[in-house]
C-alpha cells in the first residue's frame, strides 16, 4: 500500500509540474508597445541642408497634422555620425499608438498630398524630385516592447 501511495504522489507531482510551467510561460515579461516607422535616408553630397529644409517644413507639417488627429504619438529625426559608404545619414522615425493607427487610410494620405502639393500627381513628382538630393535606403516597421 505504501508503494502505491508513493507512486500516486509521484504521479501527481509529475502532472502538476507542467501546469506550473504553463502558468510561468503565460506570464510574459513584456507587452506590446507603440509601432515605429523608421525611414533610412542617405543625403547626397552637398545636399544635407536642402533635404533638412524639406524635413523641417513639409515632413514636419505632415507629422504635426497626424499628431493633432491622434494618429501619430511622436516623431524624431536622428543623424548618424561617421556613416560608412552607402549608409544612411538620417533616420526619420514616426511613432504610432499601434498597428491600427499606423494603417492610415489611403484617402487620408491623398488629402494630405493635395493640401501639401496641390494634387496627388504633384506630390508624386515632388517625391521623385527629392531623389536628386537624397536616396531612401530602406524603411522598417518596428514594435516597441514594454518591459514589465
Amino acid at each position: 500500500m505504501k508503494i502505491v501511495l508513493t507512486g500516486l504522489l509521484a504521479s501527481a507531482a509529475l502532472l502538476a509540474a507542467p501546469m506550473a510551467a504553463s502558468a510561468q510561460d503565460a506570464a510574459r515579461p513584456y507587452d506590446n508597445g507603440p509601432v515605429w516607422d523608421v525611414a533610412a535616408i542617405q543625403t547626397k553630397p552637398g545636399h544635407f541642408d536642402d533635404y533638412m529644409r524639406f524635413v523641417a517644413t513639409v515632413w514636419k507639417a505632415r507629422q504635426e497634422a497626424l499628431k493633432a488627429k491622434g494618429v501619430v504619438l511622436d516623431y524624431k529625426v536622428l543623424t548618424v555620425q561617421d556613416q560608412r559608404d552607402n549608409e544612411p545619414d538620417l533616420f526619420l522615425m514616426v511613432e504610432y499608438k499601434n498597428m491600427a493607427a499606423f494603417d492610415v487610410p489611403l484617402d487620408d494620405f491623398d488629402a494630405m498630398a493635395k493640401k501639401e502639393f496641390g494634387s496627388v500627381t504633384a506630390s508624386a513628382k515632388a517625391a521623385v524630385d527629392r531623389e536628386t538630393i537624397r536616396t531612401q535606403r530602406g524603411d522598417i516597421i518596428t514594435r516597441e516592447l514594454i518591459l514589465k
